[in-house]
């Protein structure tokens, strides 16, 4: 029988700009997956893969990036939410720049997103059956970062960002059936996590969340060992890596419609690059074992 395909989205805030514009490049190419997970920001813009509306990430980003409505210091302070949660979960896509839900509900792909338990430690994944009110909330939850978000509660229980546990969910992925893989990083190649910096605030602001502060004590040691075990599994033929040529050197929150279009149109340059790889990746899939 054929492989099941699927695709990785990593997180990174402002950095998925570049995944919005690898994932615009596989739909303006016919590109399909069996199924897709992201974290975090690559939950929330890897959403619009399902949906198939190419150009809706960018779009909506460039066109609210200073509105104090989005993301500001003015929301955290007033919210509790560097996101404003009404205007990014309801305004937009509801209002604003809406949101193909029947497409989303039609198409046979599979989307998971990841979530970390804030008072365990433990991560979750969800299947997101059609991405409205219920299931918003587990996207709410992948994009929540800590400190600066609330963690989102969901029958009874806190949710907070995935990338707090699992950033690269290749081996869940892997675990449930999708064998192979096309992986979006965020960062270069070359690219080694470093522990947090700002550990001792984080501690006070998560003071009610001990077991969360000590998986963000050793995320950057996770981190690593996924990045050796994504690149193992791609010389061994089961993953194909897409991440940037070099840093990309943008805020996690940024403002500047020049930085965000560029790091979209990084994305989109490295799509294209690899463009026929991508296509004899997954083709190969498809052949009968």
């Amino acid at each position: 029988m054929a492989e099941k395909t699927g695709i990785v989205l990593e997180g990174g805030a402002m950095r998925g700009m570049f995944t919005t514009g690898v994932l615009d490049v596989l739909m303006e190419n016919d590109i399909t997956f069996d199924g897709a997970i992201g974290v975090s920001a690559g939950a929330t813009f890897g959403c619009n893969l399902k949906s198939k509306q190419i150009g809706r990430a960018i779009r909506y980003n460039l066109k609210y990036a200073g509105d104090k409505r989005y993301c500001s210091f003015h929301s955290l302070f007033t919210s509790g939410d560097l996101y404003n949660v009404d205007f990014c979960y309801n305004q937009i896509p509801n209002k604003l720049d809406l949101f193909d839900y029947d497409t989303y509900l039609k198409n046979p792909m599979e989307f998971y997103v990841v979530v970390t338990d804030a008072d365990t430690g433990i991560t979750h994944y969800k299947k997101l059956v059609d991405c409205r009110e219920e299931d918003t909330l587990w996207m709410r939850a992948s994009a929540s970062m800590p400190g600066v978000s609330r963690p989102v509660e969901i029958e009874g229980k806190k949710y907070i960002d995935g990338g707090s546990t699992d950033s690269i969910p290749l081996e869940y992925f892997e675990s449930i059936g999708f064998t192979k893989n096309v992986v979006v990083l965020t960062q270069p190649r070359d690219f080694t996590k470093q522990p947090i910096k700002f550990l001792p605030l984080m501690k006070i602001l998560l003071r009610k969340y001990p077991t969360l502060i000590k998986a963000l004590t050793v995320r950057h040691e996770i981190y690593n060992e996924q990045r050796r075990y994504i690149f193992s599994r791609e010389k061994e033929g089961a993953a194909l890596i897409i991440c940037p040529e070099k840093p990309l050197g943008i805020s996690r929150t940024e403002h500047d419609k020049g930085e965000l279009k560029r790091v979209y149109e990084e994305g989109r340059s490295v799509a294209m690059k690899r463009l026929e790889e991508i296509k004899a990746f997954l083709d190969a899939a498809t052949q009968y074992l």
